[in-house]
């Protein structure tokens, strides 16, 4: 696994405060083709921003706005 640069970090943590349940596209992004929501150890966001993006995601498959 590489190093990501710290500003690209720091933009990826940035757009995930932003994001909401409609953001079928960016949240995606965190999920992989079979559906499971990635780790932070793969996402590298903070535990918050996990639990956020998580919330989201799950609430998205519900309304059926993810797939």
């Amino acid at each position: 696994m590489t190093e990501t640069d710290p500003e690209q970090n720091a933009d990826r943590q940035k757009n995930a405060d932003e994001l909401t349940i409609l953001d079928d596209a960016p949240l995606s992004r965190y999920v992989t083709d079979t559906g499971k929501i990635l780790p932070r150890k793969y996402t590298r966001l903070s535990p918050k921003q996990q639990r956020r993006i998580s919330r989201l995601i799950k609430k998205g498959r519900h309304m059926q706005t993810l797939k």
